[in-house]
């Protein structure tokens, strides 16, 4: 193996993620349990491809997968910075005796979805309704879950405009990433990418 000379190998018998930061977007998921509401953040998360689909990663041993094939539906609410206590709230784990959704869910600002049976994390820049389109299974404990998008909502000073200095935008207006394995980050310095002449996707 070619390794660059001031590099540390990573041995991939074993999972790597934990050896290193990465940048990722930080949603939650939105399902309809039972004859409550469930929420659940995720940070392996992306559209995918250009038009309107949206994935992330989940595993069959968490409800959120669960719901979604049974109910084929769900939202993604796309939080802002100063909701990262809501965010990490909606990770607490149910009860025996109660349901998540009493115990936690109902505690939160939530509001429910216009197209889909599922609750939005209130005040987020970004909601998303899906329909449940393909669960590619087999990646070992874990699987990917694509959604359809029936239904997106923006909140106006998160709106892309020509008018708008995109820079200054992001500067008042921050995003919130999540830096794997455990961290987070406020976003609000960026840089035009230096695309070449004439490039197209």
């Amino acid at each position: 193996m070619n390794v660059q000379e001031d590099f540390i190998a990573l041995d991939t018998k074993f999972p790597i993620w934990k050896h290193f930061f990465t940048i990722a977007p930080l949603i939650v998921v939105g399902t309809k349990e039972g004859d409550g509401y469930d929420l659940a953040p995720k940070h392996m998360a992306t559209p995918i491809g250009f038009d309107n689909y949206f994935g992330f990663v989940c595993t069959p041993r968490h409800s959120t997968y669960q719901n979604i094939l049974a109910n084929k539906e769900f939202s993604i609410s796309f939080p802002l910075p100063d909701q990262v206590l809501f965010t990490s709230l909606s990770a607490l784990p149910r009860i025996e005796e109660m349901s998540k959704s009493k115990k936690i869910v109902d505690a939160l600002p939530t509001i429910q979805a216009t197209k889909v049976d599922a609750l939005l994390l209130q005040h987020s820049y970004l909601h998303l309704e899906c329909e449940l389109f393909k669960v590619i299974d087999g990646f070992n404990a874990n699987s990917i879950i694509t959604g359809k998008i029936i239904a997106a909502s923006v909140h106006p000073e998160y709106l892309r405009e020509s008018e708008k200095d995109e820079n200054e935008q992001i500067d008042r207006f921050p995003l919130m990433a999540y830096v794997a394995d455990g961290r987070y980050a406020t976003v609000a310095r960026t840089y035009n990418f230096p695309f070449p002449k004439d490039f197209s996707r």
